[in-house]
């Protein structure tokens, strides 16, 4: 357990097909999105309006203006995460990491990416970011927790060898009480649906380029085709950049997902 909120919890056996189904979340997120960094990569920060617990996915850049969010909605950040290490998705987890404390989170198979940070920037001509130490990985089938809602973890590798998607949606039981405190909390979305955090690995009728360190074009389909395709078509998937989509949207009118 990191801090008093956010938990990773390693899938049992034969779990898998629950990914399948979802508890209707009634219960309103927070959920801001914000374009961060010259690459305008999405950040997301996530929040539980009750407990006040909530994580960041993707604080690229921009610092000052997450933190801005997280004062607004009164948030205690549980963990940053970052969907896989490329600089335009973790050049902020240094600077957010020593405002909040919270545990930085990737996956492992792109630690050695996230140690080239300066290469990185080379590459684009940006100075090289202050880096952070990394202790705490995630995995597929683990769970993070943060108040009453879950993120299920799911390895999508082709765009790096360690990129995840996250699915998020309402995760235990509410007391009345606090149903209808979240329900009546002012400054929430009032999403009823899981909803998909997918990286750089599904755009909006895209997917994640391949050509650079550890990516495999077979490999990202793969993981489209067999992580994500299989969610229901209502959920609204949240890219690393660019607008949103939905899965059913995807798998009818992406190029990339209609060739053999």
């Amino acid at each position: 357990m990191f801090g008093a909120g956010i938990v990773i919890e390693e899938r049992k056996p034969r779990q898998i097909p629950s990914l399948l189904y979802f508890y209707s979340m009634t219960a309103k997120l927070i959920h801001e999105v914000i374009p961060v960094g010259m690459l305008q990569c999405n950040c997301s920060i996530l929040g539980d309006p009750v407990t006040r617990e909530g994580i960041v996915v993707d604080p690229g850049d921009g610092t000052d203006r997450i933190l801005a969010i997280l004062r607004r909605h009164d948030l205690k950040i549980r963990a940053i995460v970052s969907t896989h290490a490329h600089i335009d998705h973790v050049g902020g987890l240094a600077a957010l990491h020593r405002a909040t404390g919270a545990p930085v989170l990737i996956h492992e198979a792109d630690l050695e990416l996230y140690g080239h940070l300066d290469i990185q920037a080379q590459w684009l001509g940006v100075p090289t970011p202050a880096k952070t130490s990394i202790e705490d990985f995630v995995k597929e089938g683990d769970t993070l927790r943060w108040g009453g809602f879950v993120a299920n973890v799911l390895h999508t590798p082709g765009h790096t060898p360690g990129s995840i998607s996250l699915v998020v949606r309402a995760g235990i039981e509410l007391s009345a009480a606090d149903a209808k405190a979240k329900d009546e909390a002012p400054g929430t979305d009032a999403g009823t649906e899981a909803r998909l955090l997918s990286g750089d690995t599904l755009f909006r009728e895209s997917v994640g380029r391949t050509d650079l360190w550890g990516g495999s074009y077979p490999q990202i389909l793969d993981s489209i085709r067999e992580k994500l395709l299989v969610l229901p078509d209502g959920v609204v998937v949240y890219p690393g950049h660019g607008e949103i989509t939905t899965i059913g949207f995807e798998r009818t009118h992406n190029p990339f997902l209609q060739k053999s």
